[in-house]
């Protein structure tokens, strides 16, 4: 018996259409409201209609940020905004000037607030207005009284997030970990200590002073204005468009500045004691490679091309800075040229049209032309050669012109630059001593001594003024006798002859490469 079993594409479009039934039980979506913030990020929403006698599935509002750019910085805190809004109304017939409570982890979506100067912590309000940030250090936002999730994407539900270096989805690579410590020397007679100066754009910066010395700033902007914070009591404090969070403690004081710091901050402190300070910051790099546009074409007519190319921008100044800025950042990667194609019109002649043929037979591109190595600056031990590398075109007629490097920069540069013969150098081989020529008494000892090249061969080129000795004195400790009759008898060996015939000069004619 044969079962007809619904294929996996049929449960598919089964489930679209279920899906389509649900959403024609709806009328379309309405028009987006009018956003609830005109800055500094807010919330807008759309609503539609069930058509249905019963109950729709789903949700008949939905919503998404809006106003997602910064506030003027004379704007203020939106939660503070809406704190200060009870000041006209009486609590408990008291009138009060109102503070924002923030970073409620029970509640962070209700208005609470506190009376100022007063340890009077109040909720004046169960929902804030839509658009009101969770928490201070967070991009989610309260919308209808429930905290939701936001990227820093500005999407609803989006988990995206920024970098060390404040970049959406970032890799890091635009700044560099800071960490120090610093030890107050007050042996030199200074009263005031300098700590370390925290860049402008820095991020995620944090002090810890451990001792009975008190941490202060110094501020200095682009445009050379200063300031001047001193820190009496733990709490929130503001310089130059920058939030400071400050903790006093009995033993220790911590400065926490989430950032971008708004100018240039110089930590110091000031006491009669020692004192130890550990700091911790990212700071940008701010000088990056920024790519250009395109250059002009490199032919009016007939097919050409042009290319981009990458300039060093100085992120404080905004202004182009030379090269070497960025190249002080190993961290900075230069971008490589692009390249397309320009004026592919064909060229007008005297005789009518030119053959318009296809770009990279018409026109090749330009490319990097080198000359030959070189002979290497050492035999052997490692030496270097060198060769000139150029960027050339060739036109219509194979004739081949030096031309700008940037038209060649599209591909890598051919190295110009190369190590040779970094095999070793011969060396002296010295074999044992023979023994003494003689069987009593004082004598001579020889050795063979060979020129042994990086291949294990007998060769030339090694140096004469180290070569060991062949021939040394030897003494034979049994006493000599002399007989009436006989002489004393010598050694003859044979190999006393091999010796000397190779302690002269053997010419070779195989160099080394």
């Amino acid at each position: 018996k044969q079962w007809n079993c619904p294929s996996r594409g049929h449960l598919s479009s089964r489930t679209a259409r279920s899906e389509e039934d649900r959403d024609t039980l709806w009328d379309a979506w309405g028009s987006w409201s009018e956003c609830s913030r005109t800055c500094g990020g807010g919330a807008s929403y759309s609503l539609r209609r069930c058509l249905s006698s019963k109950t729709c599935e789903g949700q008949n509002i939905k919503y998404r940020t809006c106003s997602n750019v910064d506030c003027p910085p004379d704007a203020g805190d939106f939660r503070a905004q809406q704190c200060l809004a009870h000041a006209d109304v009486p609590y408990q017939g008291l009138f009060h000037e109102w503070l924002p409570v923030y970073n409620d982890p029970d509640n962070p979506c209700a208005l609470k607030c506190k009376a100022k100067g007063l340890g009077l912590v109040v909720e004046l309000a169960p929902k804030v207005l839509d658009g009101t940030r969770c928490y201070t250090e967070s991009l989610d936002m309260c919308i209808s009284g429930v905290c939701q999730i936001v990227g820093c994407d500005h999407e609803l539900g989006s988990t995206t997030k920024e970098d060390n270096c404040g970049v959406c989805n970032g890799d890091g690579s635009s700044c560099r970990l800071v960490r120090g410590h610093y030890k107050s020397q007050h042996a030199s007679g200074k009263s005031k200590d300098t700590v370390v100066i925290v860049p402008y754009k820095s991020r995620h910066v944090r002090l810890v002073l451990k001792g009975p010395d008190h941490l202060y700033l110094e501020s200095k902007t682009l445009q050379g204005a200063k300031g001047e914070l001193v820190f009496d009591a733990s709490g929130q404090y503001h310089l130059e468009n920058t939030t400071l969070d400050f903790q006093k403690l009995s033993d220790k004081e911590i400065l926490r500045i989430t950032g971008p710091l708004g100018a240039d901050f110089t930590v110091k402190f000031s006491s009669g004691a020692d004192s130890v300070i550990q700091y911790i910051y990212y700071q940008p790099i701010i000088h990056r490679w920024r790519e250009t546009d395109f250059f002009p074409c490199s032919v009016t007519c007939g097919g050409g091309y042009q290319l981009t190319s990458a300039e060093c921008f100085d992120i404080r100044s905004g202004r182009v800075v030379v090269d070497q800025y960025c190249h002080f950042y190993p961290e900075n990667v230069k971008p490589k040229p692009k390249l397309q194609e320009c004026n592919m019109e064909p060229c007008m002649a005297g005789d009518g049209y030119k053959l318009f043929l296809p770009y990279d037979l018409y026109h090749p591109l330009p490319r990097w032309e080198s000359s030959p190595w070189t002979a290497c600056s050492t035999s052997c031990g490692g030496g270097i050669q060198s060769r000139s590398v150029s960027c050339v075109e060739e036109d219509m007629q194979g004739t081949i012109t030096a031309t700008d490097e940037w038209k060649c920069l599209y591909s890598p540069k051919t190295a110009i630059l190369q190590p040779c013969n970094t095999f070793d150098c011969p060396t002296w081989l010295a074999q044992e001593w023979s023994p003494c020529t003689v069987t009593c008494g004082q004598g001579l000892r020889y050795r063979v001594v060979l020129c042994i090249d990086h291949r294990g061969l007998h060769a030339g080129g090694c140096n004469p003024t180290t070569k060991p000795h062949i021939k040394e004195e030897c003494l034979v400790t049994v006493p000599c006798y002399k007989s009436i009759d006989t002489l004393p008898v010598e050694a003859k060996p044979v190999w006393r002859k091999q010796a000397i015939e190779l302690e002269e000069d053997i010419r070779v004619t195989e160099e080394p490469t």
